[in-house]
């Protein structure tokens, strides 16, 4: 297999598997649908590219050094998943009125990948399978790859959701996919305390 290809398989495996970027991806499809997620995919892409590059260039040797940060970003990770569960579980599943909600714009999106663990160990994991010794030009191979599927992979997420919107025309139901979505954040968040 080509390293192009085995890079592919690897973000393709990390990517579209569930995560909390990808259960926000489907709630916002749902909630807004496809054209308005669009923003929070292009900055969860972009971010996590972001933070692929900066792992392929060192950071990861920074993180080894000081395991204290690494631990707390997975803390401060946890706890803002433990937020969003809570916001979703608290939503009343209005679909209009003075006080809508907007979509999770591209800055929300990026945010999330940075706080996201699950997006730190794809990127030292897979910095450390394609790129361990940090020549630059497989790091920036791999990202460019990385970051088409990653793309590609979230919009997925957010196009189920724009999807399923036809079935959660009402606030009940609304708010039963957005406690269902709370609940899978939470678990999320539970399995990142083990």
């Amino acid at each position: 297999m080509s390293l192009v290809l085995s890079m592919a398989a690897f973000a393709l495996a990390a990517s579209i598997t569930p995560g909390p970027v990808n259960i926000l991806a489907l709630g916002a499809g749902a909630r807004f649908g496809l054209r308005a997620s669009l923003r929070h995919v292009t900055g969860a892409t972009l971010g996590f590219t972001l933070l692929l590059v900066l792992t392929g260039l060192g950071l990861h040797e920074l993180l080894r050094q000081w395991p204290l940060l690494t631990q707390g970003i997975r803390l401060f990770g946890v706890a803002f998943l433990l937020y969003m569960a809570w916001k979703l579980a608290c939503d009343d599943g209005q679909l209009a009125g003075e006080t809508r909600v907007r979509a999770p714009s591209a800055w929300y999106g990026a945010l999330m990948q940075w706080l996201n663990p699950k997006a730190w160990l794809a990127c030292v994991a897979g910095m450390g399978a394609f790129a361990a010794d940090g020549e630059v030009r497989l790091v920036w191979l791999f990202a460019a790859v990385y970051g088409v599927i990653c793309y590609l992979s979230i919009a997925c997420w957010a196009y189920a959701g724009s999807f399923l919107r036809h079935y959660l025309d009402n606030p009940a139901g609304l708010r039963r996919f957005n406690r269902s979505m709370a609940a899978l954040l939470a678990a999320s968040a539970a399995y990142l305390l083990l």
